[in-house]
């Protein structure tokens, strides 16, 4: 029997974890354009971010494949984030010394434009604060989950995956 990776049993992978499943995008790649990263580490059967994605810049033999990404292929066009039914694609853009971020966003309220909102980790601890530069309510009648942009700090890129709308 396969031993369980410790992402599995915790319930969140590390960014460490993450890159020795999938190549990270390089430097170069991340500032050209926002690219397309997959956080998904089980195989499971599931494949709509292949089928969806304009370019075929996500490549998956089978449905029970991890999705990789070709980052030269992506375009940034957010599709995958918008039809992945685990949440589990994000967008990177370095933008100078900020990072875009584009992510799923499950959590009441939904953040306006231009608002102030406190960064999440993985595991929902706070790990500073960022800007909502977009917001995609989506169909609510669908049950689509809102897609937003977030701009953090650089150095956290790789640490943000969800915000907290904290209003008075």
């Amino acid at each position: 029997m396969a031993e369980i990776p410790p992402y599995l049993q915790r319930g969140y992978i590390t960014p460490e974890e993450l890159f020795s499943i999938i190549p990270k995008p390089g430097e170069e790649r991340l500032r050209k354009r926002p690219v397309a990263v997959p956080e998904c580490p089980q195989e499971i059967p599931c494949a709509p971010c292949r089928e969806i994605c304009p370019t075929e810049a996500i490549s998956m033999p089978t449905p029970n494949d991890l999705p990789i990404v070709n980052y030269e292929k992506c375009i940034g066009c957010s599709l995958c984030v918008q039809i992945c039914p685990g949440l589990a694609f994000f967008m990177v853009h370095y933008v100078g010394d900020k990072a875009r971020i584009t992510m799923p966003h499950e959590l009441l309220p939904l953040p306006e434009r231009g608002e102030e909102v406190v960064l999440l980790n993985r595991i929902g601890e706070p790990v500073g604060k960022g800007k909502i530069l977009t917001v995609v309510p989506r169909e609510k009648s669908r049950g689509d989950t809102p897609i937003i942009v977030v701009e953090v700090p650089i150095e956290l890129a790789w640490e943000v995956r969800a915000v907290k709308v904290v209003r008075e």
